[in-house]
């Protein structure tokens, strides 16, 4: 599976100078349209939770799918459904062995994402 590249729906901001924050200006159409597909593949509980198993992994951590597919009420076919989501969407990674396949988060992206999500706090500001 690693040898396909994953259908990034969107890049996530390398850094601030490149992407900057939600609070920094208004997002332009692209971006938005970009970004929604983003949190609309975070906006199924069920990827919500996949996401979540995996990256509490750690950073480089990875988790087959056998562990995966037994947390939930649904069939695989439906996990692997919500995995390639969870791809497209740039989030996760993926690579076969063997019989099995592993999946990891990418490096960065839910610091990149809740980077684009902070605002910075100044004096004055209500908490």
């Amino acid at each position: 599976m690693s040898n396909q590249e994953p259908e990034v729906i969107v890049q996530i901001g390398q850094d601030a100078t490149c992407c900057p924050g939600l609070s920094a200006s208004p997002l332009d159409e692209d971006r938005a349209a970009g970004l929604a597909k983003v949190f609309k593949a975070l906006g199924d509980p069920v990827r919500l939770r996949l996401l979540s198993m995996i990256a509490s992994r750690g950073e480089g951590g990875e988790v087959c799918v056998c562990e995966l597919t037994p947390a939930f009420d649904v069939s695989q076919p439906t996990i692997s459904h919500h995995l390639k989501l969870l791809r497209q969407a740039g989030l996760i990674d993926c690579e076969r062995r063997g019989t099995w396949v592993y999946y990891w988060v990418l490096p960065g992206v839910l610091d990149r994402l809740a980077g684009f999500l902070t605002t910075p706090r100044t004096a004055g500001t209500h908490a």
